[in-house]
């Protein structure tokens, strides 16, 4: 939850791209980001990987109009329908994105290379069959944004009751130099996507960016094992809620378009 998922990131410049929002190079740089390179293996027609920007095309013609994101955790498969294969891919990469017009999905494999502080990180995006069906446990924006105000409330109520160190000092200063980042420059979406998912999106990092905190900056004062147990249980319904949110704003590009061609 501390860095952007690279399936959100291609699914919001391919959506922009398939809108004709931006060009294909514009959408390839921004998807690929601080990587070094991404690949798509396994596009129907394609004999071997390919680069960004033929694979975008490639799945526009095999007609793709939209991307969405599935952000999936066990025991809980947000945003996919299926088949088991590509469940389980994405379910172990927990990511994915899945194409709106084409029975297709992509899932990335990540490969590092190079010393500490030189590394160059390599991407393959395996392209699979999967069902068309509507995506498992996706809420509106709306429900997002409702979801996440409680998230945060409950959080910061219980880490500061549990004096874990992610609602402290500590907490304050990542969360600040988070929003610097975010601030000096990073679009947080593509071009088309409206306002609120933004807002939402921003919300859902902050709120995952707390649950991360919490789990990685030790026990804090929780120090026996049933109170690290109840900092577990209580953290892990909002870790949810905050995956759910990403995947609504992720996908509301995809969203906005079907509700607009359904008012026409």
């Amino acid at each position: 939850m501390l860095v952007e998922p690279r399936s959100g990131r291609l699914a919001a410049w391919g959506n922009a791209l398939l809108a004709g929002l931006v060009s294909p190079d514009e959408a390839a740089l921004s998807i690929v980001g601080e990587d070094a390179v991404h690949r798509v293996a396994g596009l129907p027609g394609e004999p071997g990987p390919v680069g960004l920007t033929l694979a975008l095309g490639r799945l526009r013609a095999l007609g793709a109009t939209g991307l969405r994101v599935a952000l999936p955790a066990p025991g809980h498969p947000l945003g996919l329908s299926g088949p088991p294969e590509f469940n389980a891919r994405a379910l172990d990469a927990e990511e994915a994105v899945v194409c709106v017009g084409a029975a297709l999905g992509l899932v990335p494999e990540v490969a590092e290379a190079g010393p500490a502080g030189d590394v160059h990180v390599s991407v393959v995006w395996h392209c699979l069959p999967v069902r068309e069906a509507p995506p498992a446990d996706v809420p509106s924006l709306g429900e997002a944004e409702r979801e996440l105000a409680e998230a945060l409330r409950e959080a910061t109520t219980v880490l500061t009751r549990l004096d874990v160190a992610a609602s402290g000092p500590v907490a304050e200063a990542a969360l600040s130099a988070y929003r610097a980042r975010a601030e000096a420059g990073r679009e947080v979406l593509a071009p088309g996507y409206p306002p609120r998912a933004v807002r939402v999106l921003e919300l859902a990092q902050r709120v995952g960016l707390m649950v991360s905190l919490a789990y990685e900056r030790g026990h804090g004062g929780a120090v026996s094992a049933s109170e690290i147990g109840a900092r577990a249980q209580a953290l892990r319904p909002v870790e949810r809620v905050a995956r759910r949110a990403q995947v609504a704003a992720y996908n509301a590009a995809v969203e906005e378009r079907d509700r607009r061609r359904d008012r026409d």
